[in-house]
């Protein structure tokens, strides 16, 4: 097969280093190379680094070239939390918010979680592959390039089924690479709201199994709040989904001061989402373990909510990641060079670590850090080329900063 051969690249930004999760001040290492190219084959990297370097590797003559046009290239974004399979926006729930009603008086009044599931309950198999697809390729316009993508929005078997059937089909399709997660646990469904043991109990007993045998999900994700499931039964459903072989995710401290923090320690779960409400002795608990703070600050944004304190978390230790949090009610935002932009004004993260957080700890959040997230030999070949000459420009020209192309596996997946 021939070789690609990437030229006339600004800054390359590669990101080398250790397979494991960046902390402190690891997350400012972006190993920026001036005037770089990278060496392609079979949609893996065999060399990134300086020009002359790598042209020692192969001869121009005998590769595809791709001219880089003097601008900045960088790994994908992995997004390592987005509930992306819905079939409307919530736009009467934007705007009762913006009348001043609550998460839960918008949830009271029909809103919320559970008016996605009725709209999703609705909707063919085909429709909600029509719409992902949609989102799909806005992603990848938005140089994002793999996605953790939950499903949550059925609570009940046949529709979480059809979710998680979605996110395969699409992400089988591609080129968009989706690794899916269950989220069974997201919410009560309204037939039984007033029964919820019945609801754990299938989900334990039943789908949780089921996910396992068919294959249909790489983990299992709870969310872990008041009027939601109490750190109890979020600990049930952490030992059933591990009793299945599948990985551990939480929603935690997202509303309030769950416990959720903790449970993720104790179970040595991946991570440890939304943290806005997290405590000093859940930070320390974090800086110690394994499991990764994933941030989403759009949705803080999108809801004006007080922020994670991602500072805080960084300077104590903790591997932080950042994602989107994409879905229909609390932040219809696919763009991470947005998210990179509210992290760097609104939690006071350098653009370096903000980066790091987006790529590298984003790909370990996704279960894909050996393989994803730095240009360095035998990883992935998924490149971006920004609109830029300085790679501090991503987010600081925040929705202003177009792609010129996105790379996947070694091909060209979209062009300006």
């Amino acid at each position: 097969m021939e070789e690609t051969l990437i030229l006339n690249i600004s800054q390359l930004l590669a990101f080398p280093g250790l397979d494991e999760p960046r902390r402190g001040r690891d997350l400012n290492s972006v190993g920026m190379i001036r005037d770089a190219a990278v060496l392609i084959k079979e949609g893996l990297i065999l060399a990134a680094g300086p020009r002359e370097v790598v042209l020692k590797r192969t001869s121009p003559e005998k590769c595809r070239i791709i001219d880089a046009e003097g601008r900045v290239v960088l790994p994908g974004f992995v997004d390592s939390h987005t509930h992306p399979v819905f079939a409307a926006p919530r736009i009467l729930d934007f705007e009762r918010r913006l009348e001043g009603k609550s998460y839960s008086e918008i949830a009271s009044l029909g809103g919320g979680i559970l008016s996605t599931v009725d709209l999703v309950r609705k909707s063919s198999e085909e429709n909600l592959a029509g719409f992902l697809r949609k989102w799909s390729r806005k992603f990848l316009e938005s140089g994002t390039t793999t996605l953790e993508a939950k499903s949550g929005y059925g609570l009940d078997w046949e529709n979480e089924r059809k979710i998680l059937r979605v996110l395969s089909q699409v992400g089988k399709e591609g080129p968009l690479e989706i690794v899916s997660t269950f989220l069974g646990a997201h919410a009560i469904p309204a037939e039984i709201k007033d029964r919820r043991e019945i609801y754990i109990r299938r989900l334990i007993d039943e789908m949780i199994p089921q996910v396992a045998r068919e294959n249909l999900a790489r983990f299992s994700d709870v969310f872990c709040e008041e009027g939601y499931f109490s750190k109890e039964e979020s600990r049930e459903i952490f030992k059933a989904s591990q009793k299945a072989g599948l990985g551990l995710k939480i929603h935690a401290e997202q509303l309030s001061q769950s416990g959720g923090a903790k449970l993720a320690v104790e179970f040595e779960a991946l991570s440890a989402d939304h943290l806005d409400h997290i405590g000093d002795a859940d930070i320390r608990a974090l800086a110690r373990s394994r499991v990764i703070a994933s941030l989403v600050p759009g949705s803080n944004y999108f809801l004006s909510k007080p922020y994670p304190p991602a500072r805080k978390l960084i300077d104590s230790g903790v591997a932080v990641a950042l994602a989107s949090d994409f879905n229909p009610g609390t932040c219809p935002c696919w763009d991470m060079r947005i998210v990179l932009s509210i992290a760097c004004t609104q939690m006071k993260m350098k653009i370096e670590e903000a980066l790091s957080a987006a790529i590298v700890n984003g790909a370990f959040a996704a279960g894909l850090g050996k393989t994803h997230g730095s240009l360095q030999a035998g990883k992935v070949a998924d490149l971006v080329c920004h609109e830029a000459e300085d790679y501090r420009e991503i987010p600081y020209y925040f929705g202003q900063s177009p792609v010129l192309w996105t790379m996947k596996k070694g091909k060209i997946v979209f062009h300006r």
